[in-house]
C-alpha cells in the first residue's frame, strides 16, 4: 500500500488527469461521501439525488453508493464556476474507498490524497501524474 498526496500548482491544467484517475479507481456500487459548503445549493441538490444528506454548521455531507449515472457525470461534467479555482469537479470534497484505493479529492479536485493497494494501480497513478511534471506538487508516503 502506498499513499500519495498531490496538489495542483498549475492553475491552467485540464481536468483530464482527474477524470482518468476517477475512471480507473471508481466503480458503480462504491460507497461515497460528497461534501459541499452549505451555500452550494445546486451542488447539494444534485449530490442528494445519489445519497442522503446531513448538515453541520458549515458543510453538507451526502453519503451513498456510486451509480453509473453519477460516475458518468463525474467523468463528463466540467465545472462552469472557475473564478476562484480551476475546478476539476463541482464538489468541494469527494471521498471513495474500495478495494483498489482510498481516495480523497479535495478543494474541487485540485488536491488529492490516495492510498493504493496494488502495484499495477500504483503504476497507473504514477504514469498519469507523471505526464504533468510541472503541474503538481506530489509526495509519496
Amino acid at each position: 500500500m502506498k499513499r500519495f498526496s498531490v496538489q495542483m500548482i498549475d492553475l491552467s491544467v485540464s481536468s483530464r488527469w482527474w477524470k482518468e484517475l476517477m475512471q480507473h479507481f471508481v466503480r458503480a456500487g462504491d460507497v461515497f461521501e460528497i461534501r459541499c459548503w452549505r451555500e452550494e445549493i445546486a451542488e447539494i441538490q444534485e449530490a442528494s439525488l445519489y445519497g442522503t444528506a446531513a448538515e453541520d454548521k458549515y458543510e453538507v455531507s451526502v453519503k451513498g453508493a456510486v451509480t453509473k449515472d453519477l460516475l458518468k457525470k463525474l467523468l463528463t461534467e466540467e465545472p462552469t464556476d472557475k473564478s476562484i479555482y480551476n475546478k476539476m469537479t463541482k464538489y468541494f470534497t469527494i471521498h471513495i474507498k474500495n478495494d483498489l484505493c482510498d481516495i480523497w479529492s479535495e478543494h474541487y479536485g485540485t488536491e488529492m490524497t490516495i492510498e493504493i493497494a496494488a502495484d499495477a494501480d500504483i503504476n497507473f497513478f504514477e504514469q498519469v501524474i507523471g505526464r504533468y511534471p510541472e503541474s503538481f506538487s506530489a509526495g509519496m508516503f
